[in-house]
């Protein structure tokens, strides 16, 4: 099984998400900006590199929002979604194809990643949205 971390940043009401660029698997789908842990790196780290290499931001990661396990046709995941803010920087698009923030009712206007599905109910379910 494949450990995966994803941060849920906030800005004012809404979070970002990001689409995954075209040629890679489940391309242009969106999910939370985040990546697999590497040897030797704690979740909290892993996640704090990925922001890095992705977005070009450094987080704060807080406490874990939720963690599931989900299995694709390729891969199984842990995936753990840790709640994060932006310390420093600006995101930047250097491995997605867009970034957005969108608030929990404008969630059902985007295609996400199969993983991702629990979690985003569980959004809407936390911040009051109709399902």
């Amino acid at each position: 099984m494949t450990q995966v971390v994803a941060a849920l940043i906030w800005q004012d009401e809404k979070f970002m998400i990001c689409q995954r660029p075209a040629h890679k698997t489940r391309g242009l789908l969106w999910e939370f900006v985040g990546g697999k842990v590497e040897a030797g790196e704690t979740k909290q780290e892993a996640l704090v590199r990925e922001c890095r290499e992705e977005l070009d931001v450094t987080v704060q990661v807080s406490d874990v929002f939720m963690q599931l396990v989900h299995e694709y046709p390729d891969l199984t995941i842990e995936l753990t979604l840790f709640n994060c803010t932006i310390k420093q920087g600006s995101p930047k698009k250097l491995e997605h194809a867009d970034i957005q923030w969108i608030t929990p009712e404008q969630i059902e206007r985007y295609a996400f990643c199969p993983a991702d599905e629990e979690i985003l109910e569980e959004i809407k379910l936390k911040y009051n949205c109709e399902v």
